[in-house]
């Protein structure tokens, strides 16, 4: 952590400043949980070390709950998962993730103590919990949280103070920061990062987070001077910044001042409507825009019905009526482009999803920041989509671009990174055979097909991409 130390940031509190220059791709620091633990829905099916997803886990024989790869993963467990083991025991069931979590956190307070974690510029006492601006209903499921852990934590135990307590799960509830798969696609879980929580927001961060190989990386987005502060991004950049504001005040209890809110940098882009002769009236677009929120709602629900025929059939006609009035990068017009690609491409319609996801990287470029991880996953899919249709000369390019990106977001070791890279290689070979030849390449590409069925791309998920910070539902 010598690269890095905590100041007072105006406005802001405490924060990270960089103590030497970093340029695009490199890693600032790399962080292990303080402590983590697999969400609810998953604990059968992703590994309690890792966080990995395997088919076959082995289960602890003790607490019947605990899931691991293998031996390896369970010897490295056993520290954090010996009192927890013990506790699901006696308790007879395992308690929810956020009082796994604040019990993980505390028996390792019993055993190391409150004061500096080796590695850690704060401890656990000295961050943030916003517990004083918590609303009554957050208040009240903190006061079930609470009587939950009392009735989970075991009295062999340190006792600690309901103050201390409180603490502690308003620090999970601002600070808790999502783990994802090894291929960063899903949120599997949630852990506390004590340096990671000193970065401050920005909505044009200098910098990425990452977790990878069972630590969380932060990565540097563009070049970094000594003495700039480090920033990442809590939300997702593409809203208008009224939205993303809102979003900031009600999840973290701040209100955003960066640049690009305070100016509304990218807002116009993100409301665009339909440029020309046939410019449409603020009525007509008004009109539209609530169809698409609509049509948004409507989709949610046949998604989560996996009804993708009428998802398919929404999308194709909310874009009749977008595409006379909204601009290209409307976030509308994104949003549902985004969907039609996705689900078409589960479909196999790969044609028409190459359309969509072409459209929609074509937007996305113009508002992203050039090293966006979402930016660089969506170009991925892009390029996947237009692979699976036989363009292959957008596919190999939209792959080379994907990979260019997340080289610089993920690093050339992230499971996702080597499995573009894969790709890459394999769309340049058959991006050679197709200018030789193109009637022999899609001959041979028909052969293939034959002989072996494309393969069916991941079931659409309602979920969007694994987010910073985790918050409680």
């Amino acid at each position: 952590m010598e690269s890095v130390e905590v100041f007072t940031s105006e406005g802001k509190g405490r924060g990270l400043k960089a103590q030497k220059e970093f340029l695009p791709g490199d890693v600032i620091f790399a962080e292990p949980a303080y402590a983590a633990v697999v969400f609810d829905s998953l604990t059968h099916v992703i590994c309690h070390t890792c966080f990995k997803r395997q088919e076959r886990l082995h289960r602890c024989g003790q607490c019947k709950f605990a899931y691991y790869c293998d031996r390896t993963c369970q010897r490295a467990a056993w520290l954090n998962h010996k009192n927890e083991c013990s506790a699901i025991k006696k308790h007879g069931k395992a308690p929810t993730e956020n009082i796994r979590l604040a019990a993980r956190i505390m028996w390792k307070i019993e055993r190391e103590g409150s004061g500096l974690a080796e590695g850690c510029l704060v401890s656990i006492d000295d961050l943030q919990n916003h517990v004083d601006s918590f609303s009554e209903e957050e208040k009240k499921e903190l006061r079930a949280d609470m009587e939950s852990f009392l009735e989970f934590w075991p009295p062999q135990s340190q006792q600690f103070g309901m103050q201390f307590i409180s603490h502690i799960f308003g620090v999970i509830n601002c600070n808790g920061f999502t783990l994802s798969d090894q291929r960063g696609l899903q949120a599997v879980g949630v852990g506390i990062f004590p340096n990671l929580c000193q970065a401050n927001h920005d909505c044009w961060p200098n910098c990425t987070v990452i977790f990878n190989n069972g630590k969380i990386e932060l990565r540097a987005l563009s070049k970094i001077s000594p003495g700039d502060e480090l920033t990442v991004s809590y939300v997702d950049f593409l809203n208008v910044s009224e939205e993303r504001r809102k979003q900031l005040k009600k999840q973290y209890y701040f209100d955003c001042t960066c640049e690009h809110c305070k100016k509304q940098i990218k807002d116009d882009l993100m409301l665009a409507a339909k440029a020309g002769e046939s410019k449409p009236s603020a009525e007509t677009v008004k009109e539209v825009v609530q169809f698409s929120k609509d049509t948004l709602e409507k989709i949610n629900k046949a998604r989560m019905e996996g009804l993708y025929h009428e998802v398919v059939k929404l999308c194709r006609e909310c874009l009749k009526k977008q595409e006379p009035v909204l601009g290209d990068t409307n976030i509308y017009l994104l949003r549902i482009l985004s969907i039609a690609s996705e689900v078409l491409s589960y479909l196999q319609m790969f044609e028409e999803a190459a359309d969509y996801a072409k459209r929609m990287v074509d937007g996305y470029l113009k508002i992203y920041h050039p090293n966006n991880a979402q930016l660089g996953m969506a170009v991925m899919r892009a390029g996947v989509t237009h692979w699976h249709a036989g363009l292959i000369e957008a596919g190999h390019g939209l792959i080379c671009k994907a990979y260019a990106i997340l080289l610089i977001t993920h690093g050339p070791s992230h499971p996702i990174t080597k499995d573009l890279e894969v790709m890459r290689v394999q769309t340049e070979m058959e991006l050679r055979m197709f200018q030789q030849n193109e009637f022999m390449y899609y001959k041979m590409r028909e052969a293939a097909l034959k002989n072996q069925k494309i393969q069916v791309m991941p079931e659409p998920s309602n979920e969007t991409s694994p987010s910073l910070f985790h918050k409680k539902e």
